[in-house]
């Protein structure tokens, strides 16, 4: 933190998690926008501003906590996770934020990744994902479509892409929800619903990369697709979409079809979005990405998924204080010792 005099938690405002840091993001970058709303929300959350903790791993969105007035760490590649667990279970007062990308967090950081997600640390994670390494000037990503053309994949890339939210449903996570960067109300709303969450959320927002690849995302952020292109999700609401909210998502058995609205077809005939659902929650979050569905579906956008389940770092407090309260403090001499000890002579 560049200041150190506290301020009132009903007292701050977005300046007030600003920095003096010169922002050093390419023009139009949209890392821009996400650190917008994230200064926008973070002031209305009633925490101290000495509170909060945002750590990164490596990549162009990991300069994040460089520009955020509070404590953090611009760690190492895909460590970040690894980071942020070990401190929320010293300290699980700190409100900890993960900001990371789609290679930091999905390639070299993926083993970490997963087992944070499994394991429920009360923290959020904004994976920043443009399906691209834009820090290293444009190879392909763990998330690049098939045939992208890059740097490193000059005839096309072979590799199959992961699907961040299919990865992290099949990782156990408690929280699962996707935004834009160029939907600022949307991006607000989800990262209050991802820090109101009890344990890992997990926020994958498309973040437009303008200089190696620039467009990945325009059909859900241009006013002439969006309507058609984008789902926009809502508990306990229809699945319904288009200029004029006429089309519809139906469940045939365990596919998802498109209906047009009309013709004795309501909304309340569609599929209706329940958060808790895990079931139907893997099928949205397939919904795009399954060889098997014919015709062309929507991309969902809001909270695919959420569940309540312990958080490690509360059972591992409320363990040690268990055996403190059994046995009294512990020797530490004694452990590192352990039960077998030799003495050499000679």
């Amino acid at each position: 933190m560049s200041e150190t005099t506290a301020i009132p938690p009903q007292a701050l405002t977005a300046k007030d998690f600003s920095t003096d840091q010169e922002v050093r993001w390419c023009p139009g970058c949209g890392d821009y926008s996400i650190l917008a709303q994230v200064q926008k929300i973070m002031p209305t959350l009633g925490i101290p501003r000495e509170n909060f903790v945002i750590i990164s791993g490596i990549g162009c969105s990991s300069r994040f906590p460089y520009y955020m007035n509070t404590y953090g760490m611009h760690s190492i590649h895909g460590r970040a996770t690894a980071i942020a667990s070990g401190l929320k279970a010293t300290r699980p007062e700190l409100s900890v934020w993960i900001v990371t990308g789609d290679g930091d967090s999905l390639s070299i950081g993926g083993n970490h990744t997963i087992h944070l997600l499994r394991r429920n640390f009360d923290v959020n994670i904004l994976l920043f994902n443009n399906q691209i390494y834009g820090l290293t000037k444009g190879q392909y990503s763990p998330t690049s479509e098939g045939g992208k053309v890059t740097k490193s994949t000059p005839f096309g890339s072979i590799d199959h892409p992961f699907n961040p939210l299919a990865l992290a449903m099949g990782a156990d996570a408690s929280f699962v929800a996707r935004s834009m960067d160029r939907d600022p109300k949307h991006l607000q709303q989800l990262l209050l619903r991802s820090h109101a969450h009890k344990g890992s959320s997990f926020l994958e927002i498309y973040q437009n990369c303008n200089i190696f690849n620039d467009g990945a995302f325009e059909n859900f952020t241009e006013k002439s697709s969006k309507p058609l292109e984008t789902l926009f999700v809502e508990h306990g609401k229809p699945l319904v979409f288009g200029a004029r909210q006429e089309k519809g998502i139906r469940l045939e058995g365990f596919h998802p079809t498109v209906v047009e609205l009309g013709n004795g077809i309501n909304a309340e005939d569609c599929w209706i979005h329940d958060e808790r659902d895990f079931y139907k929650a893997q099928i949205l979050v397939r919904m795009f990405d399954d060889p098997r569905v014919e015709g062309h579906l929507p991309r969902p956008f809001g909270v695919l998924y959420e569940t309540d389940r312990p958080c490690y770092d509360e059972m591992l407090n409320l363990q040690i204080e268990e055996v403190i309260a059994a046995k009294g403090k512990g020797d530490l001499d004694k452990l590192l010792r352990g039960n077998e000890t030799w003495t050499i002579l000679g």
